[in-house]
């Protein structure tokens, strides 16, 4: 069985001030056709459809035509819901659709259901495990720890009892929203940390086939059988040296992977500079940069004159630019923001404790902390509140 994974797709997210919805349309142009194209049996895309709970209408016009085009190629597509999505208004008409080939898994509870296709060599099951957040679904999978590797275990179990009770050789695939050890995170995916905690072991999904990825924005492979496809467009300079691809993924009768990455378009390279100003309007060797989006950080001592007017003349899709000057980080004028970069929200909570009170919280304290940003992260899930 071949199948198209992908993932992240986010649409209706801008890229800094750039409306990125003429370049999803274009991934989602090159979609459909790689499916045609490449024979595939069936598309699975690992969460993150929308990039907010509540998508503009554009965003859902496209989500609309992008299942109307795979449904009239005749294609199975198998979805998750991700951390960006609500999974109740995603997984709305969801029966419905499926009599379509779209099949929507977006309830927990679901997790041992699998969507069973054929090929020539028998039955494949594909299952769905949308993104569960720790607090929400902990009652539902019966754990006593609100934590990403229990839940994420517990839906796993559920997926390896079905599979026991199915004919044998019956090979299996599943989908997941989840951070992985082991996988590269960058900076435009939402931090799902919970109890000072991110990411599972890729061993919870011992005992399946194949597992399609979702969430962190580049394509990696953790091991033959557990890989990232990645975000199919950039949504951060970050992501300036990815290479924006699906997996291609064929299961042999043996549930043996053989992989193949697709490039998908590329509306603009990225560049992300680093300079005085002065420098980067001279050097001859960033000509190649002119038509890129660029992010610029400026190294100058004193901030210069007009900077931003000056470097969108020679690079005229300048998007975002850094004042980052050559000191020292214990230096009295380093921003706000360079001494805040890489810390967690609990890391900057507790220095602000230890700055206003003299000490540092203890154990007792950091444990309140931690609970505090679990809960309203819970609390903005179950709200649905549009980040």
């Amino acid at each position: 069985m071949r199948l198209l994974h992908t993932s992240d797709w986010h649409l209706g997210r801008a890229f800094h001030r750039v409306n990125m919805l003429g370049a999803q349309t274009g991934f989602i142009g090159h979609l459909v056709a790689t499916a045609r194209e490449r024979e595939v049996d069936a598309v699975v895309v690992s969460g993150d459809v929308y990039d907010r709970a509540v998508p503009p209408l554009a965003a859902v016009e496209l989500f609309d035509d992008a299942l109307h085009r795979l449904a009239d190629l005749g294609v199975p597509t198998v979805m998750i819901s991700g951390n960006h999505d609500s999974a109740r208004r995603l997984g709305v008409g969801a029966a419905l659709i499926g009599r379509a080939g779209v099949h929507l898994r977006t309830d927990p509870a679901a997790a041992g259901t699998p969507v069973i296709l054929r090929d020539g060599f028998g039955d494949v099951a594909f299952y769905g495990l949308p993104y569960l957040e720790p607090a929400l679904v902990k009652d539902e999978f019966g754990v006593e720890k609100a934590g990403h590797e229990a839940v994420l275990a517990a839906a796993m179990d559920r997926v390896r009892a079905d599979l026991a009770e199915r004919p044998r050789g019956t090979r299996s695939v599943v989908l997941a929203h989840a951070f992985v050890t082991g996988g590269r995170p960058s900076e435009s995916e939402r931090d799902i940390t919970v109890g000072g905690v991110a990411s599972v072991p890729a061993g919870v999904f011992d005992g399946v086939d194949y597992v399609a990825l979702g969430h962190l924005h580049g394509c990696q492979t953790l091991t033959e059988r557990v890989r990232y496809s990645g975000s199919p467009l950039p949504y951060s300079f970050s992501e300036a040296d990815h290479r924006k691809t699906m997996w291609l993924v064929d299961l042999d009768a043996d549930g043996r992977v053989a992989a193949e990455r697709i490039d998908c378009p590329v509306p603009r390279e990225l560049a992300r500079l680093r300079g005085t100003l002065e420098d980067l309007l001279a050097e001859p060797g960033l000509d190649r940069y002119e038509e890129a989006w660029v992010e610029a950080t400026l190294t100058d001592a004193v901030r210069p004159a007009d900077p931003m007017a000056r470097l969108t003349e020679r690079f005229p899709h300048t998007l975002s630019l850094v004042f980052a000057p050559e000191r020292a980080l214990d230096d009295p004028d380093v921003s706000y923001a360079r001494r805040l970069a890489g810390r967690t929200d609990q890391e900057i909570a507790e220095d602000f404790v230890a700055h206003v009170r003299g000490a540092g919280p203890d154990t007792r304290e950091q444990d309140v902390l931690r609970d505090a940003f679990d809960a309203v992260r819970a609390e903005g899930t179950v709200r649905e509140v549009p980040r």
